[in-house]
Protein backbone atom coordinates (compact mmCIF):
# COMPACT_ATOMS: atom_id res chain seq x y z
CA UNK A 1 0.00 0.00 0.00
CA UNK A 2 2.80 2.38 0.91
CA UNK A 3 4.49 2.15 -2.61
CA UNK A 4 1.01 2.74 -3.84
CA UNK A 5 0.98 5.90 -1.94
CA UNK A 6 4.17 7.11 -2.55
CA UNK A 7 3.69 6.36 -6.07
CA UNK A 8 0.35 8.68 -6.36
CA UNK A 9 2.53 11.46 -4.79
CA UNK A 10 5.47 11.00 -7.23
CA UNK A 11 2.61 11.24 -10.34
CA UNK A 12 1.12 14.25 -8.74
CA UNK A 13 4.29 16.25 -8.26
CA UNK A 14 5.32 15.24 -11.85
CA UNK A 15 2.01 16.85 -13.17
CA UNK A 16 2.76 20.10 -11.00
CA UNK A 17 5.84 20.52 -12.14
CA UNK A 18 5.00 20.34 -15.43
CA UNK A 19 1.99 22.99 -14.75
CA UNK A 20 4.68 25.23 -13.08
CA UNK A 21 7.70 24.37 -16.01
CA UNK A 22 4.75 26.16 -18.18
CA UNK A 23 4.40 28.68 -16.32
CA UNK A 24 8.08 29.90 -16.46
CA UNK A 25 8.64 29.07 -19.65
CA UNK A 26 5.47 31.50 -20.43
CA UNK A 27 6.91 34.28 -18.58
CA UNK A 28 7.66 36.19 -21.76
CA UNK A 29 4.35 35.29 -23.45
CA UNK A 30 2.09 38.30 -24.07
CA UNK A 31 -1.27 37.86 -22.48
CA UNK A 32 -0.12 34.31 -20.63
CA UNK A 33 -2.44 33.50 -17.26
CA UNK A 34 -0.76 31.20 -14.93
CA UNK A 35 -2.15 28.37 -13.74
CA UNK A 36 -2.06 26.37 -10.12
CA UNK A 37 -2.19 22.29 -9.63
CA UNK A 38 -4.52 21.42 -6.85
CA UNK A 39 -3.96 18.80 -4.95
CA UNK A 40 -6.72 16.79 -3.50
CA UNK A 41 -6.57 13.17 -1.60
CA UNK A 42 -7.79 9.81 -2.92
CA UNK A 43 -9.62 7.17 -0.48
CA UNK A 44 -10.24 3.70 -1.33
CA UNK A 45 -13.74 4.18 0.89
CA UNK A 46 -13.25 5.90 4.16
CA UNK A 47 -8.85 5.11 3.96
CA UNK A 48 -6.99 7.35 2.26
CA UNK A 49 -5.01 6.15 -0.66
CA UNK A 50 -2.86 8.67 -2.03
CA UNK A 51 -2.90 12.46 -3.90
CA UNK A 52 -3.91 13.15 -7.24
CA UNK A 53 -4.32 16.71 -9.00
CA UNK A 54 -7.90 17.48 -8.59
CA UNK A 55 -8.01 20.36 -10.68
CA UNK A 56 -6.00 23.47 -11.98
CA UNK A 57 -6.38 26.63 -11.21
CA UNK A 58 -6.05 29.77 -13.84
CA UNK A 59 -5.26 33.00 -12.61
CA UNK A 60 -7.12 35.05 -15.17
CA UNK A 61 -8.05 38.07 -13.34
CA UNK A 62 -4.51 39.40 -12.29
CA UNK A 63 -3.34 41.23 -15.16
CA UNK A 64 0.10 41.26 -16.34
CA UNK A 65 2.06 44.01 -16.85
CA UNK A 66 1.88 46.93 -19.58
CA UNK A 67 4.43 46.85 -22.21
CA UNK A 68 5.10 49.62 -24.52
CA UNK A 69 5.36 48.34 -28.20
CA UNK A 70 4.59 52.00 -29.75
CA UNK A 71 2.59 49.61 -32.94
CA UNK A 72 -0.42 51.14 -33.84
CA UNK A 73 -2.37 47.81 -33.99
CA UNK A 74 -1.33 46.60 -30.45
CA UNK A 75 -3.49 47.49 -27.55
CA UNK A 76 -3.63 46.45 -24.11
CA UNK A 77 -6.87 45.58 -22.11
CA UNK A 78 -6.84 47.78 -18.55
CA UNK A 79 -9.06 45.73 -16.75
CA UNK A 80 -11.60 43.00 -17.31
CA UNK A 81 -12.18 42.02 -20.73
CA UNK A 82 -11.19 39.76 -23.47
CA UNK A 83 -10.74 40.55 -27.37
CA UNK A 84 -12.78 38.19 -29.39
CA UNK A 85 -12.14 36.23 -32.76
CA UNK A 86 -13.23 33.85 -34.80
CA UNK A 87 -11.37 30.98 -36.10
CA UNK A 88 -11.77 29.13 -39.02
CA UNK A 89 -14.62 26.58 -38.25
CA UNK A 90 -16.53 29.33 -36.41
CA UNK A 91 -15.50 28.82 -32.85
CA UNK A 92 -15.05 32.19 -30.99
CA UNK A 93 -12.09 32.39 -29.59
CA UNK A 94 -11.35 35.14 -26.31
CA UNK A 95 -7.79 36.03 -25.86
CA UNK A 96 -5.77 39.29 -23.95
CA UNK A 97 -3.42 39.28 -26.61
CA UNK A 98 -4.04 42.39 -28.93
CA UNK A 99 -1.98 41.75 -31.87
CA UNK A 100 -3.94 42.86 -35.32
CA UNK A 101 -3.27 43.17 -38.65
CA UNK A 102 -5.30 43.71 -41.97
CA UNK A 103 -4.46 40.77 -44.06
CA UNK A 104 -4.26 40.61 -48.10
CA UNK A 105 -8.31 40.56 -47.68
CA UNK A 106 -8.77 43.67 -46.13
CA UNK A 107 -9.90 41.70 -42.52
CA UNK A 108 -8.56 42.29 -39.36
CA UNK A 109 -7.00 39.57 -37.69
CA UNK A 110 -5.14 38.65 -34.66
CA UNK A 111 -1.92 37.27 -34.29
CA UNK A 112 -2.79 33.66 -35.30
CA UNK A 113 -5.22 34.66 -38.35
CA UNK A 114 -8.22 34.30 -36.82
CA UNK A 115 -10.89 36.76 -37.89
CA UNK A 116 -11.49 39.81 -34.85
CA UNK A 117 -14.84 40.49 -34.11
CA UNK A 118 -16.06 44.38 -33.90
CA UNK A 119 -19.47 46.14 -34.41
CA UNK A 120 -19.25 48.17 -37.99
CA UNK A 121 -19.32 52.02 -38.45
CA UNK A 122 -21.97 53.93 -36.76
CA UNK A 123 -24.85 54.78 -38.33
CA UNK A 124 -26.80 58.04 -36.39
CA UNK A 125 -24.87 57.37 -33.51
CA UNK A 126 -26.20 54.05 -33.60
CA UNK A 127 -23.05 51.14 -33.52
CA UNK A 128 -22.89 48.50 -36.65
CA UNK A 129 -23.80 44.76 -36.22
CA UNK A 130 -21.06 42.85 -35.07
CA UNK A 131 -19.02 40.66 -36.70
CA UNK A 132 -15.94 40.39 -38.63
CA UNK A 133 -14.00 43.90 -39.14
CA UNK A 134 -13.40 44.62 -43.00
CA UNK A 135 -11.29 47.27 -43.44
CA UNK A 136 -11.63 48.92 -46.90
CA UNK A 137 -8.18 49.16 -48.51
CA UNK A 138 -8.65 50.93 -52.49
CA UNK A 139 -9.43 54.39 -53.30
CA UNK A 140 -11.59 56.73 -51.20
CA UNK A 141 -13.47 59.07 -53.67
CA UNK A 142 -12.91 62.99 -53.18
CA UNK A 143 -15.34 65.16 -51.27
CA UNK A 144 -16.74 68.41 -52.70
CA UNK A 145 -16.26 71.59 -50.44
CA UNK A 146 -19.24 73.07 -48.98
CA UNK A 147 -17.83 75.70 -46.72
CA UNK A 148 -14.57 77.25 -45.17
CA UNK A 149 -13.63 78.25 -41.57
CA UNK A 150 -11.66 80.84 -41.29
CA UNK A 151 -10.84 82.55 -38.03
CA UNK A 152 -8.48 85.23 -37.09
CA UNK A 153 -7.82 88.46 -35.82
CA UNK A 154 -7.96 91.21 -38.50
CA UNK A 155 -5.41 93.84 -36.79
CA UNK A 156 -7.75 96.96 -34.90
CA UNK A 157 -4.36 99.02 -36.22
CA UNK A 158 -5.32 98.74 -39.73
CA UNK A 159 -5.62 102.09 -41.32
CA UNK A 160 -7.92 102.74 -44.48
CA UNK A 161 -5.99 101.75 -47.97
CA UNK A 162 -4.50 104.96 -49.44
CA UNK A 163 -5.45 103.70 -52.65
CA UNK A 164 -9.19 103.45 -52.69
CA UNK A 165 -10.08 101.24 -55.72
CA UNK A 166 -9.66 97.76 -54.66
CA UNK A 167 -7.10 95.93 -57.00
CA UNK A 168 -5.98 92.44 -56.53
CA UNK A 169 -1.91 94.03 -58.06
CA UNK A 170 -2.18 96.52 -56.17
CA UNK A 171 -1.12 95.56 -52.34
CA UNK A 172 -2.03 99.44 -51.34
CA UNK A 173 -5.46 98.42 -51.88
CA UNK A 174 -5.77 96.32 -49.26
CA UNK A 175 -4.99 95.30 -45.67
CA UNK A 176 -4.56 91.40 -46.11
CA UNK A 177 -5.09 88.65 -48.07
CA UNK A 178 -5.30 84.93 -47.22
CA UNK A 179 -5.83 81.85 -49.28
CA UNK A 180 -8.23 78.71 -48.70
CA UNK A 181 -8.25 75.50 -50.33
CA UNK A 182 -11.15 73.95 -52.20
CA UNK A 183 -12.07 70.93 -53.55
CA UNK A 184 -14.58 70.40 -56.42
CA UNK A 185 -16.39 67.34 -57.53
CA UNK A 186 -13.49 65.54 -58.86
CA UNK A 187 -10.92 66.14 -56.19
CA UNK A 188 -9.43 68.77 -58.02
CA UNK A 189 -8.00 71.73 -55.79
CA UNK A 190 -8.57 74.88 -56.00
CA UNK A 191 -7.48 78.32 -54.19
CA UNK A 192 -9.46 80.90 -52.84
CA UNK A 193 -8.02 84.38 -52.60
CA UNK A 194 -9.48 86.88 -49.53
CA UNK A 195 -8.45 90.14 -49.44
CA UNK A 196 -9.38 92.06 -46.22
CA UNK A 197 -10.34 95.89 -46.69
CA UNK A 198 -10.64 98.28 -44.17
CA UNK A 199 -13.62 100.20 -45.01
CA UNK A 200 -14.07 101.98 -41.61
CA UNK A 201 -14.14 101.88 -37.78
CA UNK A 202 -15.08 98.72 -36.84
CA UNK A 203 -16.04 97.62 -40.71
CA UNK A 204 -14.09 95.25 -43.28
CA UNK A 205 -14.64 94.45 -46.27
CA UNK A 206 -13.68 90.93 -48.25
CA UNK A 207 -13.04 90.67 -51.86
CA UNK A 208 -12.93 86.98 -53.48
CA UNK A 209 -10.81 85.39 -56.54
CA UNK A 210 -10.19 82.46 -57.63
CA UNK A 211 -7.07 80.37 -58.68
CA UNK A 212 -5.47 83.77 -59.24
CA UNK A 213 -7.91 84.99 -61.83
CA UNK A 214 -9.60 88.59 -61.60
CA UNK A 215 -11.97 89.27 -58.56
CA UNK A 216 -15.53 88.15 -58.35
CA UNK A 217 -18.29 91.43 -57.81
CA UNK A 218 -19.35 89.14 -54.63
CA UNK A 219 -18.40 90.44 -51.27
CA UNK A 220 -18.75 89.99 -47.64
CA UNK A 221 -18.67 92.73 -45.19
CA UNK A 222 -17.57 92.37 -41.39
CA UNK A 223 -18.54 94.93 -38.81
CA UNK A 224 -17.43 94.09 -35.25
CA UNK A 225 -18.94 95.85 -32.28
CA UNK A 226 -16.56 97.76 -29.63
CA UNK A 227 -15.27 95.38 -28.19
CA UNK A 228 -13.57 93.56 -31.10
CA UNK A 229 -16.41 90.32 -31.74
CA UNK A 230 -18.69 90.12 -34.65
CA UNK A 231 -22.21 88.55 -33.98
CA UNK A 232 -22.30 85.25 -33.11
CA UNK A 233 -23.04 84.19 -36.18
CA UNK A 234 -20.95 85.77 -39.18
CA UNK A 235 -21.40 84.27 -42.67
CA UNK A 236 -20.46 85.07 -46.23
CA UNK A 237 -23.47 85.17 -49.26
CA UNK A 238 -22.68 81.56 -51.35
CA UNK A 239 -20.11 81.96 -53.50
CA UNK A 240 -19.58 80.12 -56.61
CA UNK A 241 -16.44 78.11 -58.39
CA UNK A 242 -17.40 77.87 -61.81
CA UNK A 243 -17.34 74.42 -63.61
CA UNK A 244 -13.87 73.38 -64.70
CA UNK A 245 -12.27 70.71 -66.60
CA UNK A 246 -15.64 68.23 -66.56
CA UNK A 247 -16.35 69.42 -62.94
CA UNK A 248 -19.18 70.21 -61.29
CA UNK A 249 -19.88 74.19 -60.59
CA UNK A 250 -19.32 74.37 -56.61
CA UNK A 251 -21.28 76.78 -54.46
CA UNK A 252 -19.82 77.21 -50.96
CA UNK A 253 -19.95 79.18 -47.71
CA UNK A 254 -17.12 81.08 -45.62
CA UNK A 255 -17.61 81.36 -42.00
CA UNK A 256 -15.92 84.20 -40.21
CA UNK A 257 -17.70 83.45 -36.46
CA UNK A 258 -15.18 84.01 -33.83
CA UNK A 259 -12.78 85.99 -35.38
CA UNK A 260 -12.01 89.06 -33.78
CA UNK A 261 -10.68 93.27 -33.83
CA UNK A 262 -7.88 93.61 -31.07
CA UNK A 263 -5.18 95.85 -31.83
CA UNK A 264 -2.06 93.93 -32.47
CA UNK A 265 -0.85 91.55 -35.22
CA UNK A 266 -3.34 90.46 -37.46
CA UNK A 267 -3.22 86.36 -37.48
CA UNK A 268 -5.12 83.41 -38.63
CA UNK A 269 -5.80 80.54 -36.29
CA UNK A 270 -8.23 78.45 -38.36
CA UNK A 271 -8.27 78.40 -42.18
CA UNK A 272 -10.07 75.04 -43.32
CA UNK A 273 -12.58 73.49 -45.67
CA UNK A 274 -14.52 70.38 -45.29
CA UNK A 275 -13.46 68.80 -48.64
CA UNK A 276 -10.66 66.37 -49.68
CA UNK A 277 -9.26 64.68 -52.62
CA UNK A 278 -9.47 61.23 -53.58
CA UNK A 279 -6.90 59.29 -51.62
CA UNK A 280 -5.12 55.64 -51.51
CA UNK A 281 -4.95 52.89 -48.30
CA UNK A 282 -2.21 53.41 -46.54
CA UNK A 283 -2.44 51.86 -43.32
CA UNK A 284 -4.90 51.29 -40.46
CA UNK A 285 -4.53 52.21 -36.66
CA UNK A 286 -6.62 51.61 -33.52
CA UNK A 287 -7.37 54.71 -31.52
CA UNK A 288 -8.20 54.67 -27.20
CA UNK A 289 -12.05 54.09 -27.63
CA UNK A 290 -11.35 50.84 -29.58
CA UNK A 291 -12.10 51.73 -33.32
CA UNK A 292 -10.79 50.74 -36.25
CA UNK A 293 -9.06 53.97 -38.09
CA UNK A 294 -8.42 53.69 -41.89
CA UNK A 295 -5.90 56.08 -42.80
CA UNK A 296 -5.37 57.25 -46.52
CA UNK A 297 -2.82 59.31 -48.72
CA UNK A 298 -5.67 62.28 -48.51
CA UNK A 299 -4.72 62.60 -44.87
CA UNK A 300 -8.47 61.28 -44.14
CA UNK A 301 -9.15 58.96 -41.70
CA UNK A 302 -12.82 56.55 -41.62
CA UNK A 303 -13.83 54.49 -38.56
CA UNK A 304 -14.64 51.55 -40.07
CA UNK A 305 -15.25 49.27 -36.88
CA UNK A 306 -15.32 49.22 -32.97
CA UNK A 307 -13.28 46.67 -31.21
CA UNK A 308 -15.58 44.20 -29.11
CA UNK A 309 -14.50 43.55 -25.84
CA UNK A 310 -15.96 40.47 -24.27
CA UNK A 311 -16.91 39.74 -20.41
CA UNK A 312 -18.02 37.02 -18.63
CA UNK A 313 -19.72 35.98 -15.04
CA UNK A 314 -16.87 33.63 -14.40
CA UNK A 315 -13.93 33.91 -16.23
CA UNK A 316 -11.65 31.74 -14.19
CA UNK A 317 -14.23 28.82 -15.80
CA UNK A 318 -13.27 29.42 -19.30
CA UNK A 319 -11.94 26.81 -21.04
CA UNK A 320 -8.70 26.78 -22.21
CA UNK A 321 -7.88 26.22 -26.06
CA UNK A 322 -4.56 27.51 -25.91
CA UNK A 323 -1.40 28.98 -23.70
CA UNK A 324 -3.51 32.22 -24.58
CA UNK A 325 -7.13 31.85 -25.65
CA UNK A 326 -10.07 30.34 -24.28
CA UNK A 327 -13.71 29.26 -25.29
CA UNK A 328 -17.05 30.00 -23.39
CA UNK A 329 -18.61 27.04 -21.98
CA UNK A 330 -21.73 26.45 -19.29
CA UNK A 331 -19.55 27.42 -16.18
CA UNK A 332 -18.14 30.91 -17.60
CA UNK A 333 -21.51 31.98 -18.93
CA UNK A 334 -22.51 33.10 -22.01
CA UNK A 335 -20.14 36.46 -23.48
CA UNK A 336 -21.12 39.96 -22.62
CA UNK A 337 -19.83 42.41 -25.60
CA UNK A 338 -19.46 46.12 -25.14
CA UNK A 339 -17.09 48.67 -26.54
CA UNK A 340 -13.78 49.37 -24.99
CA UNK A 341 -14.84 51.19 -21.25
CA UNK A 342 -18.29 50.69 -21.41
CA UNK A 343 -20.18 48.46 -18.62
CA UNK A 344 -17.21 45.94 -17.38
CA UNK A 345 -14.98 46.01 -20.01
CA UNK A 346 -11.35 47.82 -19.31
CA UNK A 347 -10.42 50.52 -21.41
CA UNK A 348 -7.77 49.99 -23.83
CA UNK A 349 -3.66 51.41 -24.13
CA UNK A 350 -2.50 51.47 -27.51
CA UNK A 351 0.48 51.25 -29.04
CA UNK A 352 0.79 48.45 -25.39
CA UNK A 353 0.41 44.53 -25.30
CA UNK A 354 -0.03 42.82 -21.66
CA UNK A 355 2.48 40.79 -20.29
CA UNK A 356 2.50 37.51 -18.95
CA UNK A 357 0.87 37.74 -14.51
CA UNK A 358 3.61 34.93 -14.04
CA UNK A 359 5.48 35.46 -10.82
CA UNK A 360 8.63 34.04 -11.26
CA UNK A 361 9.94 34.50 -7.55
CA UNK A 362 6.51 32.71 -6.73
CA UNK A 363 7.21 29.54 -9.55
CA UNK A 364 10.98 28.65 -8.32
CA UNK A 365 9.70 28.34 -4.87
CA UNK A 366 7.23 26.19 -5.62
CA UNK A 367 9.98 24.11 -8.30
CA UNK A 368 11.76 24.21 -4.69
CA UNK A 369 8.94 22.80 -2.58
CA UNK A 370 7.92 20.18 -5.64
CA UNK A 371 11.42 18.77 -5.49
CA UNK A 372 11.57 18.79 -1.66
CA UNK A 373 8.12 16.28 -1.90
CA UNK A 374 9.77 14.29 -4.81
CA UNK A 375 12.26 13.25 -2.91
CA UNK A 376 10.35 12.60 -0.01
CA UNK A 377 8.12 10.57 -1.73
CA UNK A 378 11.51 8.63 -3.14
CA UNK A 379 12.87 7.89 0.32
CA UNK A 380 9.40 6.37 1.69
CA UNK A 381 9.27 3.82 -1.42
CA UNK A 382 13.34 3.43 -0.99
CA UNK A 383 12.87 2.75 2.52
CA UNK A 384 9.42 0.03 1.47
CA UNK A 385 11.74 -1.26 -0.50
CA UNK A 386 14.65 -2.12 2.46
CA UNK A 387 12.00 -3.45 4.59
CA UNK A 388 10.78 -5.74 1.71
CA UNK A 389 14.12 -7.32 1.30
CA UNK A 390 14.07 -7.28 5.22
CA UNK A 391 11.75 -9.15 5.50
CA UNK A 392 12.64 -11.58 2.66
CA UNK A 393 15.72 -12.09 3.87
CA UNK A 394 13.86 -13.12 7.17
CA UNK A 395 12.04 -15.58 6.04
Amino acid sequence: MSFNIALSGIQAINEQLETVSNNIANSGTYGFKSSRANFASVYAGEQANGVEIGSLTQNISKNGSLVTTGRGLDAAIQGRGFFSSRDAQGVMQYTRVGIFNANKEGYLVDGVGRKVQGYGPSVGGTLGVMGDIQVPTGQIPAKESTGITFVGNLSADWTVPTTTTFNAADPTSYNMVKQSVLYDSLGTQHTVSQYFVKTGANAVSVRYAFDGGAPIAATTALSFNSAGQLPAVTRSGTLTLPATAGADALDFVIDYSGSTQFAGEATTTTNRSDGYASGAFVGVELAEDGSVLAKYSNEQQQVVGTLAIATFADEGSLAQTSDTSWAANNGSGAPLYSTPGVGLAGKLSKGSLEGSNVDITSELVGLMTSQRNYQANSKVITAENQMMQALMQAL
